[in-house]
């Protein structure tokens, strides 16, 4: 069962359609008993940085998100929910993260439209179960004003739009997406079907210690 994080801010409907398309069970829920009973988690998020995390404080969402990841739990943000586990953003006014990855959220140049709205290549610069299976520069759907600035390390793939947007991240079991892997078609799934296996992996090698 994976918990889906209900803090009021997501594209909840079509990333509980995704889950249910490649076969894993879902929960939405705030109830941190339930997020802890979870083989993993996923953060979505759609809206402003500052009221999302005022959100996750206020259900105390935020502590029990760093204390399950510290566990070992996989999580997939997407969009704004990979956003927030960075450690600040400028977005509105300048407000602290999750921090579990360091990093800056800053708004996009406005050489080209923002907000970034549409489909764009996807260049993988490193190994990640992710994309296993995934064909090489696949287009992806993107929504979002915002990017973030961090260390290479931490970049698994990315799109060009005036500046390097980070498309996929990750750091040890934590994995985050800017653009939208329900909305991104077969790829999408194929993405979702991939986070499927990270968390079935996991389980497994829990159940073998």
């Amino acid at each position: 069962m994976i918990a889906v994080i209900d803090y009021g801010m997501g594209n909840i409907c079509s990333v509980i359609q995704a889950l249910e398309k490649v076969g894993l069970s879902s929960v939405l829920t705030s109830d941190r008993d339930e997020i802890k009973k979870s083989k993993g988690i996923i953060l979505p998020g759609v809206g402003a940085f500052p009221k999302a995390m005022h959100q996750l404080k206020e259900k105390e969402l935020d502590v029990c998100i760093r204390e399950e990841v510290a566990d070992g739990k996989p999580l997939l943000g997407i969009c704004l929910g990979m956003q927030l586990l960075f450690t600040n953003s400028e977005e509105i006014e300048w407000t602290e993260g999750l921090e579990i990855i360091p990093g800056t959220v800053h708004h996009l140049p406005y050489t080209n439209k923002v907000p970034h709205m549409g489909w764009n290549m996807l260049e993988q610069r490193k190994e990640t179960p992710l994309l296993t299976g995934v064909r090489a520069n696949p287009y992806v759907y993107y929504v979002h004003s915002y990017y973030v600035e961090c260390d290479d390390c931490y970049i698994d793939a990315s799109s060009e739009y005036s500046v390097r947007v980070p498309g996929i991240i990750s750091y040890k079991n934590i994995y985050g997406t800017q653009f939208h892997p329900e909305k991104s078609g077969d790829i999408g799934l194929q993405i979702v079907q991939n986070f499927k296996k990270v968390v079935e992996a996991c389980s497994f090698s829990q159940q073998s210690t």
